[in-house]
């Protein structure tokens, strides 16, 4: 799978709460390139410095770009291109390779896309199949505000402060999405309610301490026999301020739990230790550590 490394830029955040407790119009410009084998990157990069001077040449730039990233030497061409994506452009979706499905690098005028990832399941244990794409969303002033005032200095490792910025991102009251693309067209609502009931129901188990049968039972109920989900549609799990998870399926909610312990369940299958897709929570560790350095 592509990894995400998005240059980040933020607006200027409008100071959510953070607690941990559990309550002239532009010319038309057209470019005609070729690019000989073994071309020079070093001429095609002075290009975009000397465009760069002009704020109106926007398109120009954005096409020299994609160049850059996709021609360069050391480049393989073998795999998926996509480079890297600039949040500046709030239009610019990104594809998650092995599915094709595409998602919007911006959710809810204020979460940014942070990593996507797939979940396979195996049948009868000879074949996995795409079951959904996801990606996974974090709302930017919430980031800043929450896990700035947590990432005080270096840690021992690279490795360790990325891992301590993602507990912090599943721990805090961060406004987040993991958004469910299905994949599998033969899937029923009943099969994505049996997985929710095995996988949350581990997670309640490992970060409540007990079986909480009554708070899975509320959660799985929502996804009701007569909810149709063909190829394409998009189940959105969202937490809230105030630890509330809302979940939505092809834009209609279905319902809303206020629970920490919920929310940390849901978000630790997409981003935890063992999460369906390791690659998309490498990207999300990255892009976190990324964020705050800028």
């Amino acid at each position: 799978m592509a990894s995400l490394r998005f240059p980040f830029l933020f607006s200027e955040p409008q100071k959510p709460p953070c607690s941990t407790t559990p309550n002239g119009s532009s010319r038309s410009l057209s470019i005609a390139a070729a690019v000989a084998a073994g071309g020079s990157v070093v001429a095609a990069a002075g290009a975009i410095i000397a465009i760069t001077q002009s704020p109106k040449n926007l398109f120009l730039e954005n096409a020299m770009n994609f160049l850059l990233s996709n021609f360069s030497p050391s480049k393989n061409h073998s795999s998926p291109m996509w480079g890297s994506v600039s949040l500046a452009d709030n239009s610019a979706p990104v594809t998650e390779s092995r599915t094709g499905m595409s998602f919007p690098s911006i959710l809810k005028e204020s979460q940014r896309l942070l990593g996507i990832g797939l979940r396979k399941k195996a049948i009868f244990g000879l074949k996995n199949i795409d079951v959904y794409a996801f990606g996974v969303y974090a709302d930017d002033g919430d980031v800043k505000k929450c896990l700035a005032q947590k990432h005080v200095g270096p840690s021992d490792s690279e490795l360790k402060q990325k891992e301590e910025l993602r507990d912090h991102l599943m721990e805090n009251d961060i406004r987040m999405t993991v958004r469910l693309q299905i994949v599998y067209g033969r899937l029923s609502i009943g099969s994505v309610r049996s997985a929710f009931e095995e996988s949350v129901g581990s997670r309640l188990l490992k970060f409540g301490g007990y079986d909480n049968k009554e708070l899975l039972h509320r959660f799985t109920s929502q996804f009701k026999d007569d909810i149709k989900i063909p190829r394409g549609s998009i189940i959105e799990l969202s937490r809230d301020h105030g630890y509330i998870l809302h979940t939505t399926i092809d834009g209609k909610e279905v319902g809303s739990i206020q629970s920490k312990l919920l929310c940390r369940s849901i978000l630790d299958l997409y981003i935890g230790d063992e999460s369906f897709d390791q690659k998309a929570k490498e990207d999300v560790e990255s892009n976190l550590a990324s964020l705050l350095h800028k």
